[in-house]
């Protein structure tokens, strides 16, 4: 069973993989809290009638919706706007490789709060696999890239800031999560809780009048269909399989293979931009491929 957990978090990565392409246009249309309010908002319509109709509320208890609207609250609140900030700012590309960094925090405080260790191998597969998507990111880039997904746009440092604090939001949230899941709560059902707290804060944000909430461009027809497509991609799919595979799976393993997606994101980007990554992406992404099937293979 080990194993099918560990596959449930790298499609998490693929998942949030498609979902970076998807959401930066339209982070940068609407702005990051803007674009994360109306992310979750058509997330909660999605996802509502599913657990109403499989059932999964009944997994709930009192307690563990208190955990899992505080790790909606870090995760994705403060998370996904942190990245999606930072993705405005570093573009796709950048913010992946900052946002990868979740491993090393996934690993420490899984460590410290639930005692988990790893073996030796695993060690070296995460490793490989972190080391692999930090060179992908970079040192794959072009001389002049000059992609409109690719500029950076304001303070770099804030960008900076923004990623690292994704990061450690989205390994807090799991880390929160771990338990509540671990003790038998349908996976979108939780998904479902995390995402109704993040909708409840953006809106007392928003009408709390702060201007970094509104949106900053109009919200058309187009622009909803493409962020819930985003959504359903990133937050329906990809965060309930996080949340399957931490219910038997260490918070540290899930991340080191979640964090692989800024990898995966490359033929992506290939396709988007018309132009095949830098060398060194390619030695990265090998690495990575290197350091997850040691990582299966423990």
């Amino acid at each position: 069973m080990r194993v099918s957990y560990d596959w449930l978090a790298l499609g998490a990565a693929a998942c949030w993989a498609v979902t970076g392409l998807l959401s930066a246009p339209q982070a940068r249309h609407l702005g990051a809290i803007a674009f994360t309010r109306w992310r979750m908002g058509l997330v909660l319509l999605m996802l509502l009638p599913v657990v109403v109709l499989n059932g999964g509320w009944q997994t709930l208890t009192l307690p563990s919706l208190g955990a899992l609207a505080l790790s909606g609250l870090v995760g994705i609140f403060v998370g996904d706007s942190a990245l999606f900030g930072c993705m405005n700012r570093l573009g796709p590309r950048r913010s992946s490789v900052l946002f990868a960094t979740h491993a090393f925090f996934s690993v420490l405080l899984g460590f410290a709060v639930f005692d988990e260790r790893i073996g030796l191998q695993a060690v070296l597969g995460g490793t490989l696999v972190v080391g692999g998507v930090m060179m992908a990111v970079a040192m794959g880039a072009h001389k002049n890239e000059s992609h409109a997904l690719e500029v950076v746009r304001g303070s770099w440092w804030m960008g900076v800031a923004l990623g690292l604090l994704a990061a450690l939001c989205q390994a807090l949230g799991s880390l929160i999560a771990k338990p509540v899941v671990a003790a038998g709560a349908d996976p979108v059902a939780a998904t479902l809780v995390r995402v109704a707290s993040t909708c409840a804060a953006h809106l007392v944000l928003l009408w709390s009048g702060a201007a970094v909430a509104r949106a900053q461009a109009p919200v058309t027809r187009s622009v909803v269909l493409r962020v819930g497509a985003s959504g359903l991609v990133g937050m329906g799919l990809g965060m309930s399989l996080i949340m399957l595979a931490l219910r038997h799976g260490d918070v540290g393993m899930v991340g080191i293979l979640s964090s692989v997606s800024p990898v995966l994101v490359l033929p992506l980007l290939w396709w988007r931009l018309g132009r095949a990554p830098a060398a060194g992406a390619w030695w990265g992404a090998g690495l990575t491929v290197a350091g997850t099937v040691v990582v299966l293979a423990r």
